[in-house]
């Protein structure tokens, strides 16, 4: 089971030490940091009256930290050439649990959607680790089908063979905010693997008619579309979630009512310490913590990036398209999660990286971070994509090239 692990050399356990980009592990962990006190003040009031315990939330939420944070340590221990062999692996992996989570007596059912597998006390989501497998699975494709991709229309179209079904799993759940952000984070990924610019916006202009029709198909969307143009249309019906939330951004102001003294989390805005926390912090914390915040997202999205452009320019282009197709996630989620709490998007469930109360996707992001850091790692010691053995002796000295 543990065998794709190798404990030496890592970036954890090094001829240097602790050797991995401080830069990004320090905005993640702010986020998540930040996210265990958001958490911890948005859930108090629900917690103590659903289970008597006002931190059980919090309790909860730091077993998943925990969890997480090991994840990521596993993760970097992981060479990236493993992640390429496995990906077939992990892509029949993934169409199994999404089959397995709308088999009836094998989901969970919550809120009407069948999301999750539950597993004793807790839940496992398994779109998060769909769309992190696909980007791994895609990343490998372009990396064997590199000329195909950019010449024929025939490597263009391949991927969707297996893009489709599993977007069509999705939305049986029904999950549609999942199925746009993998759907979004793959075509971003196409269109650096090389994809002609007409092909590319031949994709983007079936997608959008791909959207609208799903849209008109389940007249709960076309009601959520109408609805979050005039909210106040219907405050007390389809458009409560997101007054209640814009009420939250307005009573922050600049500089917020306080930390703990969030009024909206007093069961007026549902589901305030998942996908609306965004909103429980900028009441709290007002304007001002609401950019710093919206900083670090863009922070770590965009370092996240620089890490895919280094390894491309270490001519690792797996590594390279792997970083790039998780960036795209973590930016597919915080835009949809950021403009459905300020309105400018339809609500809709999904919850915000790093911040939101999630098992599977808090753990998703630290495994998705160790993997992030494991691809740094490599390409500035110019290790390759090739798996090798490394010995202690080849990690004595400091690079000439220095850390970036």
């Amino acid at each position: 089971m543990f065998g794709v692990i190798k404990p030496y050399p890592s970036p954890i356990i090094s001829g240097r030490g602790v050797d991995v980009d401080f830069p990004m592990l320090a905005g993640c962990l702010a986020l998540l940091g930040l996210g265990l006190v958001m958490i911890t003040s948005a859930s108090s009031e629900v917690a103590a009256v659903q289970s008597g315990n006002a931190l059980y939330m919090m309790t909860r939420h730091l077993i998943y930290l925990v969890l997480g944070l090991i994840a990521c340590v596993a993760t970097m221990m992981v060479p990236v050439a493993t992640w390429q062999r496995l990906g077939w692996l992990m892509l029949i992996g993934a169409f199994g649990l999404l089959i397995a989570v709308i088999v009836p007596g094998i989901g969970r059912e919550v809120n009407g959607s069948m999301r999750w597998i539950g597993f004793g006390m807790f839940n496992v989501q398994p779109s998060e680790i769909a769309k992190v497998f696909v980007v791994i699975f895609l990343a490998g494709y372009l990396i064997r089908r590199q000329q195909e991709v950019r010449e024929s229309w025939m490597g263009f179209f391949k991927p969707f063979i297996v893009l489709l079904p599993m977007a069509g799993l999705l939305l049986m759940e029904p999950d549609f905010g999942a199925t746009v952000v993998m759907m979004g984070a793959a075509a971003a990924m196409l269109f650096l693997g090389g994809v002609g610019l007409f092909r590319f916006s031949l994709m983007v202009a079936l997608a959008v008619g791909a959207v609208f029709v799903l849209v008109q198909a389940q007249p709960y969307r076309m009601a959520r579309l109408i609805t979050f143009t005039d909210p106040w249309s219907d405050q007390f019906g389809s458009g409560y979630q997101l007054t209640q939330a814009l009420i939250a951004f307005g009573r922050g102001e600049w500089l917020g009512v306080g930390l703990g003294n969030s009024v909206q989390k007093q069961f007026y805005l549902p589901e305030a310490h998942t996908d609306f926390v965004f909103s429980v912090l900028a009441e709290e914390l007002g304007v001002v913590g609401s950019l710093a915040t919206v900083g670090l997202f863009v922070f770590v999205s965009i370092r996240a990036m620089y890490i895919g452009m280094w390894a491309e320019r270490a001519k690792q282009f797996f590594a390279a398209y792997t970083a790039y197709g998780l960036a795209f996630l973590w930016i597919g989620q915080f835009l949809i999660n950021i403009g459905v709490n300020v309105g400018l998007l339809p609500t809709k469930g999904l919850t915000l990286p790093f911040l939101s109360y999630g098992g599977s996707s808090l753990i998703i992001c630290c495994a998705s971070l160790g993997l992030l850091l494991r691809i740094e790692w490599e390409s500035r010691n110019n290790m390759g994509s090739e798996e090798a053995e490394f010995q202690e002796s080849d990690f004595a000295e400091e690079p000439t090239h220095g850390r970036r």
